[in-house]
């Protein structure tokens, strides 16, 4: 007997189940105000003045708290808005962007005060969880499609804090603000303070000024006040998506659960009755309806003989969930066309998409998470630059600081990537001197200071342990420079000019487009010497002129072959007779 927790269970779940029936015959129903904004004649513009546009997803307060609120299920419970959402955090914010901090234009500014910028940007991320918070942040855009973040001058620096949106209202009677903030005279554009409700469901206000707030909007114009949930026009795609995934499967359930159906034809209920319990191997008693349920077993290879007028039908062999899944296909598409992602961030199924392919620079996605990135880049440095200004003004960084330095910031690769490649590629803009190691360690996520230390401190510890290099005898023979006294580099110099397979194997094809004739000698030598400057002058010469010597001896082949000499008769018959 069930217990009465199971019982309010499958009430709860039959009332769901109903309501969402009823919600989704209202939806299907047209409303006039829908055909209006359709047709661009919203009466949206009378809400909130001739300075936004018409066709707006709200015109009230109420309709944005519902349209956040929507939007907010959806990222709780439907799951695949969820992934879409934890895809896009892994791709534009990753385990937190990298900052660093390089010198202005220009401008020279002493490593000391780098380091001590570097200190105070470390410190205000440790104290703010920043790299969490940047992950909050981004998911709260996609969600609310909004974020506001509270900046708090303390002892320590600058704290940041979430103000949630719906405390963000307009105190009854106040005839400037609009959905809670309250601009300048004549400017959209420029906030001027918010109204805070100190809690929920209060009318008391905390009128905060602007400077003490960052207000992030999505999906919106510059003058629109609020922003809009990343997912509000895909609402009922991932709703249908997710009662179609779930209609198919319980459908499937029930039909894989029913082993066979036999019917009887022209047969009374008493004689099929008789017939299920004279063939019956088991049978049950249900205690909450009384019912007795009969039980066959059937062992593998089992033959049955039945009379006439029995058939069998196995309800398993009509499942085609083929043709529902193109239907659920067609849904999440629609959504990844919205989000300007691969079908495959949504389903998490790859067959039909592949990474490297869609993943590229030219890419659609990439393009749009290295946007998204630039922008969340740009607002994240605009607070970690007040954190400096704060520091300068208390004196802890000089006052002209943010005149000699500036911060920038690196995200997550997106695009798909060749580890070898890009480190043949490094070496090279390393090598040709047009990229710092600094800016190396930044473009794969590692910090430079922490890596110098580590490289510093076991260069340390290889020292202590193997102890110093022994000293090298006196001895009467001169020395060459570079080499030892059978003539071989000193070990050093072979640490120095060792190439790796890479390097060996790029010079082959300088050294191939000399023997070519493809590449002038000039040419090879200063292509040498930019990518490998621990060759010397004399090296690269000894490497290029054998090949160009061989090269120029080599005697031209004529297009025509030459004609034979025909010796004159005497000479021909004196040398048949020797």
């Amino acid at each position: 007997m069930p217990t009465q927790a199971e019982v309010n269970l499958r009430i709860a779940e039959h009332q769901a189940r109903f309501l969402e029936s009823t919600l989704d015959l209202w939806d299907r129903l047209v409303r006039d105000e829908e055909m209006l904004d359709f047709d661009g004649r919203s009466t949206a513009g009378q809400s909130l003045g001739a300075t936004w546009s018409a066709g707006l997803a709200y015109t009230t307060e109420s309709q944005l708290t519902e349209i956040r609120n929507q939007s907010r299920h959806l990222v709780l419970t439907n799951e695949f808005a969820i992934n879409a959402v934890e895809n896009r955090v892994s791709y534009i914010v990753g385990e937190g962007h990298t900052y660093k901090i390089v010198a202005k234009a220009g401008m020279e500014p002493p490593d000391e005060l780098l380091e001590e910028v570097d200190k105070v940007v470390a410190a205000f991320i440790e104290r703010n969880r920043w790299h969490t918070r940047q992950q909050e942040c981004l998911r709260r855009w996609d969600r609310d499609g909004e974020v506001f973040l509270r900046l708090f001058e303390t002892e320590s620096g600058l704290d940041v804090r979430f103000i949630e949106p719906e405390l963000v209202s307009t105190p009854q009677g106040n005839t400037r603000a609009v959905f809670g903030i309250e601009h300048a005279p004549g400017d959209a554009e420029t906030p001027e303070r918010y109204y805070v409700r100190e809690t929920y469901g209060s009318n008391r206000f905390e009128p905060v000024d602007a400077d003490q707030v960052q207000h992030r909007k999505a999906n919106v114009d510059l003058v629109v006040p609020r922003g809009v949930p990343t997912f509000y026009p895909v609402r009922k795609n991932l709703i249908r998506a997710a009662k179609l995934l779930r209609n198919v499967s319980t459908v499937s359930e029930i039909q894989s659960a029913i082993a066979m159906v036999r019917e009887h034809v022209a047969s009374s209920k008493a004689t099929i009755q008789q017939y299920v319990a004279d063939q019956a191997d088991a049978t049950t008693r249900s205690q909450t309806t009384g019912t007795e349920r009969t039980y066959r077993q059937y062992a593998p290879g089992t033959i049955i003989d039945h009379g006439p007028g029995t058939k069998y039908t196995f309800p398993a062999q009509g499942i085609d969930v083929a043709k529902y899944i193109a239907a659920l296909q067609a849904e999440l598409r629609a959504v990844a066309s919205r989000l300007v992602m691969p079908e495959f961030m949504l389903t998490s199924d790859a067959s039909n998409a592949n990474y490297s392919s869609t993943m590229v620079a030219e890419g659609p996605a990439v393009k749009m998470f290295e946007r998204m990135q630039a922008t969340v880049i740009w607002a994240d440095l605009e607070i970690l630059e007040r954190e400096v200004r704060l520091q300068a003004r208390r004196g802890v960084l000089p006052a002209n600081t943010l005149d000699l330095i500036e911060l920038d910031a690196d995200g997550p690769r997106v695009q798909a990537r060749n580890r070898m490649e890009d480190a043949q590629a490094d070496q090279v803009l390393l090598n040709a001197r047009v990229m710092s190691r600094q800016t190396l360690a930044a473009r794969h996520s590692l910090d430079y200071a922490d890596e110098r230390e580590r490289i510093e401190a076991e260069e340390e510890q290889e020292t202590g342990f193997f102890g110093p290099p022994p000293e090298e005898p006196e001895t009467s023979v001169p020395e060459k420079t570079g080499e030892n006294a059978t003539g071989a580099p000193e070990p050093a110099e072979i640490q120095k000019t060792g190439l790796n397979g890479a390097q060996i194997q790029a010079m082959l094809l300088v050294v191939h487009g000399v023997s070519s004739g493809e590449l002038p000698r000039a040419s090879a030598a200063a292509l040498l010497a930019t990518s490998f400057p621990l060759l010397t002058p004399d090296e690269i010469e000894a490497i290029i002129a054998p090949i160009s010597q061989q090269r120029d001896s080599e005697p031209e082949e004529d297009d025509d072959p030459p004609e034979p000499t025909v010796p004159p008769k005497g000479e021909e018959e004196e040398d048949e007779e020797q």
